[in-house]
């Protein structure tokens, strides 16, 4: 193997978060290189609780059945299966080929840059997002194209890890996934991916702030859902008629 290419397979080893197109190279290989085991881990890691949290998501997403859904950063594709179990049409985006190369759900499935989704304007009914949006280089950029490829009356939910509010749950979810869930990832898959996941939640804006994009970008209807004491949060949003809403204020964040 080229030294640069385990160089580049190893660059979410490091104690520093990437930005830009670093962060989006090392994304796409760290996910690559987990794949394999990313289901096994997350059910360990989470309790099954994840399980819970993309049912939760498909269940407010609340669109009809026969519904064309896209599933954006779909990883092994378990959205997609809870989606086609709704009765929805379920369609899986991912960066990372070796995600796609692990999807068991037999959706349709296509490598994509999901901040510059290969979708006609207004093309689907509903948009759902596992886990990603701190992954992702620019959050209002990929709220605008949610807003472009969903259609006027479409729905979005988007699920990432949250910070708990209160104090006692935020101080055990810091030593859990601080220190517990490296140790898991070391023995059951990358010690240096489980390291930076939950450093990744520093990416993520505050709450009020991310609804306020979400609105902007053309939902203006966005909400915001603490799950499980807030180690999850659930944004859910109705996408408008005509353009996006530029008026932000008193965004309704709960």
């Amino acid at each position: 193997m080229n030294p640069r290419d385990t160089r580049q397979q190893r660059s979410w080893d490091s104690d520093t978060l990437p930005e830009g197109r670093e962060k989006s190279a090392m994304v796409r290989s760290m996910f690559d290189a987990i794949a394999p085991r990313y289901d096994m881990v997350n059910r360990i890691m989470t309790f099954r609780l994840d399980v819970q949290w993309r049912r939760r998501a498909v269940r407010d997403l609340a669109l009809p059945p026969g519904s064309v859904v896209l599933d954006l950063a779909s990883g092994t594709g378990d959205l997609c299966i809870d989606l086609a179990r709704a009765g929805l049409e379920p369609v899986s985006l991912d960066l990372s080929h070796g995600m796609l190369a692990n999807d068991r759900s037999g959706a349709p499935r296509a490598q994509a840059d999901i901040l510059r989704l290969p979708v006609p304007d207004g093309a689907v009914d509903g948009i759902v997002c596992g886990f990603a949006l701190r992954n992702l280089v620019d959050l209002p950029v990929f709220f605008a194209e949610c807003a472009r490829v969903v259609r006027p009356g479409g729905r979005v939910a988007l699920l990432d890890v949250g910070v708990p509010h209160n104090r006692v749950i935020r101080w055990g979810n810091s030593v859990y996934f601080g220190r517990i869930v490296p140790r898991i990832g070391a023995l059951l898959s990358d010690a240096a991916a489980y390291r930076y996941l939950p450093r990744s939640v520093a990416y993520l804006p505050a709450r009020e702030v991310l609804v306020a994009m979400l609105r902007t970008a053309g939902f203006p209807d966005a909400v915001h859902h603490q799950l499980s004491g807030g180690l999850t949060q659930l944004m859910t949003g109705t996408r408008a008629s005509g353009g996006p809403d530029r008026d932000t204020t008193g965004a309704d964040s709960r």
